[in-house]
């Protein structure tokens, strides 16, 4: 998202823009060369990092991450010193700043999803109640960065708005980047990517408890657009589903990419994952349309074809971020 967000700034001519990113989760390469761009490789948590940010900044998009589900319930710690403790850390340092416009933090749908839905989702709604039941360290350390949220708005007038995703996917994720991070989601991350990879290589793609499960999948371009008009657009304090609104099923997206790819393997049926309740969900996108004007624009098999040309252009990059990681498979 990061990455896509930087491209699209620069097209529409941002003359300064500043990216902050310890490379846990994602590859330098991704980040555009230009002058207009300053990169510091480091977690946004870093004392040092923070001193250095001035009062000069107009949008802070507040992306940090530790990815994801899987890899928070192996490394609690680790996804609170690069989820929750950012987020803090951050708004802290920032909540004096007189020139900033807005700060976006960007929210999870799966941290206020319903838990155990096996029949059809309801739209989660912005208004939704948060269940104390959460599926893993991540949902927790992201609906506690929209309590910081909520709270550094109140007390300091910190003019945050929370920007809350679904499934995002699309070009410049990378299988296997950044470090390894204790377990095999490090490489085998997001179901599109991961799906579109095995497809490629001509291979079963991995499907849990069926395929019944849903999501709302989001192609990135439209996460993006989504993010800046949060940025424009959004109301200090107030929270907005970047959803399509759309449900897709696990299955039909295995379906979808082995007829785009023309892999003749067949899918590979696997357990349910025992960590995962939030079974069918998507978001509603009745309030993004209505306060921001925001509506996403590409359909699932446009987006997926997008995605999986830049796969083939990438393989052999792809290939090799996997690699770095085989000691550990």
């Amino acid at each position: 998202m990061g990455s896509n967000l930087v491209h699209r700034l620069l097209h529409l001519q941002v003359q300064n823009i500043t990216v902050v990113d310890n490379l846990l989760s994602s590859e330098k390469k991704n980040i555009p060369e230009n002058d207009k761009v300053q990169f510091i490789e480091g977690s946004i948590a870093d004392d040092n990092i923070l001193a250095k940010l001035e009062d000069d900044f107009d949008y802070i998009f507040h992306l940090a991450t530790f990815h994801g589900n899987q890899n928070s319930i192996y490394a609690p710690l680790l996804d609170h010193e690069n989820n929750t403790l950012t987020t803090l850390k951050l708004m802290n340092q920032v909540k004096d700043f007189k020139n900033l416009k807005k700060i976006v933090y960007s929210g999870a749908g799966c941290a206020v999803a319903e838990k155990g839905v096996v029949d059809k989702a309801r739209p989660t709604t912005e208004d939704q109640s948060v269940s104390l039941e959460m599926d893993s360290p991540y949902s927790i350390s992201k609906i506690i960065g929209e309590f910081y949220a909520v709270y550094f708005c109140r007390q300091f007038d910190l003019p945050v708005v929370r920007a809350r995703f679904q499934n995002v996917y699309g070009p410049r994720e990378i299988l296997g980047a950044g470090k390894w991070r204790g377990t095999a989601a490090t490489v085998w991350r997001n179901v599109v990517p991961v799906f579109i990879y095995n497809a490629l290589k001509g291979r079963s793609l991995p499907v849990e408890n069926n395929g019944i499960s849903t999501r709302d999948f989001i192609y990135v371009e439209d996460i993006v657009q989504g993010l800046i008009s949060c940025a424009l657009k959004g109301e200090s304090g107030d929270v907005y589903n970047i959803a399509t609104g759309k449900e897709t099923s696990i299955l039909e997206l295995a379906n979808t990419i082995n007829k785009l790819t023309n892999n003749p393997a067949p899918i590979e049926f696997l357990p349910k994952r025992v960590w995962d309740n939030s079974i069918k969900r998507l978001g509603s996108a009745e309030k993004s349309k209505e306060k921001l004007g925001f509506v996403a624009e590409i359909g699932i098999n446009e987006g997926l074809k997008h995605t999986i040309q830049w796969a083939k252009e990438n393989l052999e990059f792809i290939d090799r971020t996997i690699a770095k990681h085989s000691k550990y498979l």
